[in-house]
């Protein structure tokens, strides 16, 4: 780990991917790489399924706690993950909350959408105000924002989720003769719908707010997974993150 993100140092390297030890991953990261003069907390991001393709989530556990300066640097960062791996698609941030309605929620995250409203343009990102976990799939908004207590929380809980009806859907097709027959019939359905679960499509987590970036695939992950995270690689640099990141922090000292 030590030696691929020094490579970035050197100049021998574009982008870091390892499936170590997160903790160890994100410390050698922060001590070689160092923090964006911009950000004061880092965020750890990772791409999450919708019914219109794809979002980003962050933060997925890197902060415990944020305050509105955090969550407005992750909503300029996501934007901007975003744009690098979707080029063609226009980054429409929302922040997770207990409601929809602006009066609802601790006040730093008042403090926030009321910040994240004003700098709403169309070269950044639209802010599409307040999201509650049951619509983070609807696809409406494709860059969710949070703490990384909450966002862990909702992560595992995806996961799980994801993991309950794959393996009940299962159970109740091979049961009995019957249940087995129906299978010829709705295979290529099933096969779809098991795709778009299949959570190795989704392996890869981008650490956001350091001078270079650095993914952390699954540890237990096989080399499916493990290709679309070298893929995710591939669009992350194709995408120019950096430039866009920077592009995006900019974009607050012009507001300030």
């Amino acid at each position: 780990m030590w030696n691929s993100i020094k490579a970035q140092l050197d100049g021998e390297a574009d982008i870091s991917l390892s499936a170590g030890n997160t903790g160890v991953l994100f410390v050698i990261s922060k001590m070689i790489l160092k923090m964006m003069s911009e950000v004061s907390k880092p965020a750890l991001a990772g791409l999450w399924p919708s019914k219109k393709g794809m979002s980003v989530v962050l933060d997925l556990g890197a902060n415990i706690e944020c305050n509105e300066k955090n969550l407005i640097d992750f909503s300029e960062m996501g934007a901007a993950l975003f744009k690098s791996i979707f080029p063609e698609k226009k980054p429409h941030v929302s922040l997770l909350n207990i409601g929809s309605e602006e009066i609802k929620g601790t006040e730093i995250l008042k403090k926030t959408f009321n910040e994240l409203k004003r700098l709403s343009n169309d070269s950044s990102f639209t802010f599409n105000g307040y999201i509650e976990g049951n619509q983070i799939m609807n696809g409406e908004s494709n860059v969710i924002v949070t703490d990384g207590f909450t966002g862990n929380i909702a992560l595992k809980t995806a996961e799980g989720t994801a993991k309950f009806l794959t393996d009940s859907l299962k159970k109740s097709l091979t049961e009995n003769i019957f249940s087995k027959l129906s299978l010829i019939f709705s295979y290529f359905s099933l096969k779809k719908f098991k795709s778009e679960l299949d959570p190795r499509k989704y392996n890869g987590a981008i650490f956001l707010g350091l001078n270079g970036p650095v993914v952390k695939s699954h540890g237990g992950i096989d080399s499916l997974g493990f290709y679309y995270s070298i893929d995710l690689c591939y669009r992350i640099i194709k995408g120019n993150l950096m430039h866009q990141i920077k592009n995006n922090l900019s974009h607050l000292d012009v507001k300030d």
